[in-house]
């Protein structure tokens, strides 16, 4: 008996110790800064800095629509691989469409300082974000949109419950952890769920979201299935929101594969949602 008890004693907490290892590596992909081409700065942009609540130093690019005022500024939050050298193209389209774009990197990606360990650093850095923009930059937030892509979108589902925003995008987005645990892991019981250290439970979030949200997903999406784009589609309040779906698109292509015509569809519900 003394056997068995001591065996679960010490089973229990290095299993908790294993999942969260992996739990980690299966969640964030994060990219050094490594000099080069891809780190050339964007037409018409500049490199910015900024400091997340606990001190840690961010970096990222402002991007100035090439006509002034802008309609509109967007943050950009990218997803859990590489870092802001990989997004600056999204920044190019999307000031062509007279929008002002913020991109940075979330802590331990590209030159932002620190590493990422869980969901709190990266709510943290979108409030650095947030505030950046609000405070420094001067931007009514009934003119900010907050737009992510897949695990880009826990954060602006986190930030946008607690702060004002013109509008949100979520594209190629995750319902929460558990329910990506459960595509990830078919096997491991849901009450196991509860050991991870992530949450990112942005369908229960969008509840306290009071702007005009966007959910895009591709109907091909090998990494997050569709249903959970939907998911976040049922989730967020009505009668502002609106669910566009690109036929034969996977996780990262909706842009590519819905050409032009998506991110028009992106440009027009912005401008719809920030209007005076």
């Amino acid at each position: 008996m003394l056997t068995i008890l001591l065996t679960i004693v010490i089973a229990v907490p290095l299993g908790i110790v294993l999942l969260r290892r992996f739990e980690r590596a299966l969640t964030f992909y994060p990219v050094r800064y490594d000099a080069g081409e891809a780190w050339r700065l964007p037409d018409n942009s500049e490199d910015v800095w900024l400091k997340a609540a606990d001190g840690t130093r961010l970096h990222g690019w402002f991007v100035r629509a090439p006509v002034q005022p802008a309609a509109a500024t967007i943050i950009y939050f990218h997803g859990n691989g590489g870092n802001l050298s990989g997004v600056g193209w999204i920044a190019g389209h999307l000031t062509a469409r007279s929008f002002d774009v913020m991109l940075f990197d979330y802590r331990g990606y590209g030159r932002s300082e620190s590493a990422v360990i869980d969901e709190r650093g990266i709510f943290a850095d979108a409030d650095a974000a947030y505030d950046y923009v609000v405070r420094e930059r001067g931007v009514p937030p009934g003119r900010l949109v907050l737009y992510g892509q897949s695990l880009g979108t826990t954060a602006v589902a986190d930030v946008a419950s607690r702060k004002p925003c013109g509008a949100v995008i979520l594209e190629s987005g995750l319902s929460s952890a558990s329910d990506m645990a459960g595509v990830v892991l078919p096997w491991l019981p849901r009450a196991f769920h509860r050991l991870a250290r992530n949450r990112f439970e942005s369908a229960r979030k969008l509840a306290g979201v009071r702007c005009p949200i966007l959910v895009a997903h591709g109907d091909m999406d090998e990494v997050i299935p569709i249903e959970q784009g939907r998911a976040l589609y049922a989730a967020a309040p009505e009668p502002h929101k609106r669910l566009i779906i690109v036929s034969g698109a996977g996780h990262n292509n909706l842009v590519a594969t819905g050409s032009k015509n998506y991110l028009d569809a992106v440009a027009t519900f912005i401008r719809a949602s920030v209007a005076p």
